[in-house]
């Protein structure tokens, strides 16, 4: 038996010390040796190579043009982000790669036959429903089988599901599948429906109150003349306003308190009141001074006299009547008059309410909700720092602190909407009960002399 031999190839030899051996050349003299001892590594590397970038672009790189190859982008493009695919979870990281990576489209499988859409029955289950029809059934030799045999005839109606699934539902099982059918029906019941704000418009939005608003320039240490005057007129206005409304709301204590006693009077019982002596005896003799006149009876009209007061009505009712049939001719002749002054009034009216709110939103965006009640407090205006013409100091030696920076931020964010307005709530002191005691100085009358 003939010893077969493989090809021998030249390999590049390294050394690991030193420099790299030569590389050796093995003998090629004759056809058949040259096709032995031929070195094909260069070539298959070339043609691996070439196919690597047919797969990726399509076709070999030095068959396409520069233009193909290279592009300069001087623009660039904005709506890219809006053509690239969005994230899907069900595309295979796999897929992902491979279209990313081939341009060789993929191999499909064979095509495979739809399922029918026809149900197949069973022999059992075409039995069973020929038998709850009543219907007959047909065996071998077309012969008609007797329902009535043994097994076949002696049930015509099945089994319960509860006997079919008895046995199989396991107690000691996490899930529970009672719980699960039940909510499948019951699925649109209870599905919550999310809440819909309403569109209201932001007060965030509106407001453009800065977080740390410039001082008025009548704080200053040495302020000009004009500016103190104003910042001393503009306190005087709130505390003035404040004065107002502190009278008028003792007013109106004043008057529900005259009303309740008002109340009280009136509510007392007759002959519960004792009356002055003083008084009942001066009530005696006014009684005894005015003496009341009688009332004379009226006396039976006659049928003229009553003939003469039916068409004395009935005159004062034509004369109303007419006058109120000219009315509503006036009324029908200016109605083009009526309907152009019922215009002017709404336009008005319009004009006026457009005002009030570009007044309000004005106020909303320079002062913020400053002054509105937002839940149980009102959100306070904050107060007015300003100093006396005698207080005023004109270098910075004598000047003293003015304010609270931590107030005026804490106000502020209220101000803007941002937290809700509060009261300052502080721990009330524990009032020790008082012990009464009862003295007896009569007990101790010897002490005293």
């Amino acid at each position: 038996m003939a010893k077969i031999t493989a090809p021998k190839t030249s390999k590049k030899l390294k050394s690991s010390v030193g420099a790299p051996s030569q590389r050796t050349q093995s003998s090629r003299k004759g056809k058949k040796a040259w096709r032995k001892n031929v070195d094909l590594e260069d070539v298959e590397e070339g043609l691996e190579e070439i196919r690597t970038e047919e797969r990726i672009t399509g076709a070999a790189l030095h068959s396409k043009t520069n233009d193909e190859l290279f592009q300069v982008d001087v623009e660039g493009d904005n709506q890219i982000r809006k053509r690239l695919p969005k994230f899907s979870p069900s595309q295979l990281t796999s897929l992902k790669v491979l279209s990313q990576r081939s341009a060789v489209p993929a191999v499909f499988s064979r095509p495979t036959s739809a399922p029918s859409k026809r149900t197949k029955l069973t022999h059992e289950e075409k039995g069973r429903l020929l038998r709850i029809g009543k219907r007959t059934r047909k065996g071998p030799f077309n012969g008609v089988i007797d329902p009535t045999t043994v097994g076949e005839g002696s049930a015509l109606l099945e089994v319960s599901e509860a006997v079919k699934k008895s046995g199989t539902y396991d107690v000691w099982s996490s899930s529970n599948p009672i719980v699960e059918e039940t909510e499948e029906f019951t699925e649109g019941a209870n599905r919550k429906v999310p809440i819909k704000a309403p569109k209201t418009p932001r007060l965030r939005e509106q407001i453009s109150l800065s977080a740390v608003p410039a001082p008025h320039e009548g704080t200053s240490y040495n302020p000009p003349l004009e500016s103190h005057q104003s910042l001393l007129r503009m306190a005087h206005d709130i505390e003035e306003r404040r004065w107002k409304e502190a009278e008028e709301l003792q007013g109106f204590k004043q008057k529900i308190e005259d009303a309740r006693k008002a109340g009280d009077d009136a509510d007392r019982i007759m002959g519960m009141a004792v009356d002055k002596p003083e008084e009942r005896e001066g009530d005696e003799d006014e009684d005894e001074v005015t003496i009341k006149p009688t009332k004379k009876m009226p006396e039976r009209k006659t049928k003229q006299e009553r003939a003469k007061a039916a068409k004395r009505r009935a005159e004062q009712r034509a004369v109303v009547e007419a006058l109120a049939k000219k009315r509503s001719l006036a009324l029908v002749n200016s109605a083009k008059a009526l309907r152009k002054s019922a215009r002017k009034a709404a336009a008005a009216r319009e004009q006026i309410r457009a005002e009030k709110q570009k007044a309000a939103e004005e106020k909303l965006k320079k002062s913020g909700i400053a002054g509105q009640k937002v839940g149980k407090h009102t959100v306070p205006e904050g107060e007015v720092d300003v100093q006396l013409g005698e207080d005023l100091t004109e270098s910075f030696r004598g000047l003293k602190t003015e304010g609270n920076l931590f107030r005026d931020r804490f106000l502020n964010m209220q101000q803007r909407a941002l937290i809700e307005p509060r009261v300052p709530v502080l721990p009330k002191k524990r009032k020790a009960k008082i012990k009464e005691y009862e003295k007896h100085p009569f007990k101790r009358f010897d002490k005293g002399l």
